[in-house]
């Protein structure tokens, strides 16, 4: 059972938004047990976007799902107090202030290293704990726009962002990796340490392949390469009802199955024209607005050629490979969301399902870790 992999490991959360209530989310579907700690304030997620009848938002009940809610003010003595009795019973610490401001708390690096020497403690921000920008503040758009990735993404008129937040994702993910290993350390040395993760530099790990390009051949241009656009045989087109379908098929053979289903031998051949293939992109693009979605789909889901419509939100929890995977559950408890589960099985088996999260005091939570 995966819950099972980091059972009675206590993970404190002091992270908001989106990138450490994630990773914490991700680490409790491995069987740690996770205590968010909020200040008076509350975390800002929680009233950001259409709130249900109790004054919360459905963003913020989906992050915290599986988490017990504790209000702890660092900037009291008391409630300093209570904070550090629960860093002494803890494994791992995820905290998401700019660089310095836990140090100004009074638990900084060298403190809270004294206190608990088996704490992992993780800190992740935008751009890291040192370096001129680790100051600076920024969300996902600009995060990615540093890295390349923003300028390489969208049409040939202009750069798009890209939603779900990347950088904000891919951090979270950095995060879980980060803790797992160092976790996987502390078993073989009984040794915490400091981990330094960076929503800017998750985002720019994915990026080696943009920037080599970039050095060997020059920056090119949206929509003039194989994969962003340029082909034919690689895009997104509009059907006459309004709705879309990606087309995939990079490979000859899947290039020729398309060709022949859609009864234009003739493209064959064209799938290597120079990029990028302005003409052929015309003619695919009158070719898909003569059908509606659902009838392309109809036509070419069999033919094994790399196509698939473009779900709406709306439908993706219908899907049949996703209804039999597992992953996507809807509407299942109070909370009424549509959460995806940890998208990993362990000897065939998932992921629990979450429970919605708790609000409680510090001293519940003490008391059930003595």
């Amino acid at each position: 059972m995966l819950a099972e992999c980091l059972a009675g490991i206590r993970v404190l959360d002091l992270s908001q938004y989106i990138p450490g209530p994630f990773a914490t989310q991700w680490l409790s579907d491995l069987g740690a047990e996770v205590v968010k700690v909020e200040p008076p304030a509350g975390d800002p997620m929680a009233t950001m976007g259409p709130l249900d009848g109790d004054g919360t938002s459905v963003f913020y009940k989906l992050a915290n799902r599986n988490k017990a809610v504790v209000t702890i003010d660092l900037k009291d003595e008391d409630g300093r107090r209570v904070f550090t009795k629960m860093l002494a019973a803890a494994d791992v610490l995820v905290e998401a202030y700019r660089p310095g401001v836990l140090a100004r708390l009074g638990f900084g690096p060298e403190t809270v290293g004294k206190l608990n020497p088996r704490l992992i403690h993780c800190s992740l921000s935008g751009y890291g704990q040192d370096g001129p920008h680790a100051a600076v503040a920024g969300h996902d758009l600009t995060y990615v726009a540093l890295t390349g990735g923003l300028w390489a993404s969208g049409t040939g008129e202009r750069p798009v962002m890209t939603f779900p937040p990347l950088a904000d994702h891919a951090g979270a993910a950095m995060v879980v990796v980060a803790v797992l290993a160092a976790l996987v350390r502390r078993g073989t040395t009984g040794k915490g340490g400091q981990v330094d993760v960076s929503l800017s530099e998750a985002a720019l790990a994915w990026m080696g392949g943009v920037l080599t390009q970039a050095r060997r051949f020059g920056d090119g241009g949206r929509e003039d390469a194989i994969i962003n656009g340029g082909a034919a045989c690689y895009r997104v087109y509009r059907t006459r009802d309004g709705r879309f379908v990606a087309l995939a098929a990079l490979e000859d053979k899947f290039w020729r199955r398309f060709c022949a289903a859609v009864e234009r031998p003739d493209w064959i051949g064209r799938q290597s024209d120079p990029m990028p293939q302005a003409a052929l992109i015309a003619e695919l693009e009158a070719l898909f607005a003569g059908r509606d979605r659902e009838s392309w789909t109809a036509l070419l889901a069999p033919v094994d050629c790399c196509f698939e419509p473009v779900l709406e939100p709306a439908e993706v929890a219908h899907h049949p490979q996703w209804k039999a995977r597992g992953l996507v559950q809807a509407g299942i408890d109070r909370d009424d969301v549509v959460e995806v589960l940890l998208p990993v099985l362990l000897d065939g088996a998932r992921a629990l399902h979450r429970r919605p999260f708790k609000r409680c005091s510090p001293e519940e939570v003490l008391a059930g870790w003595r």
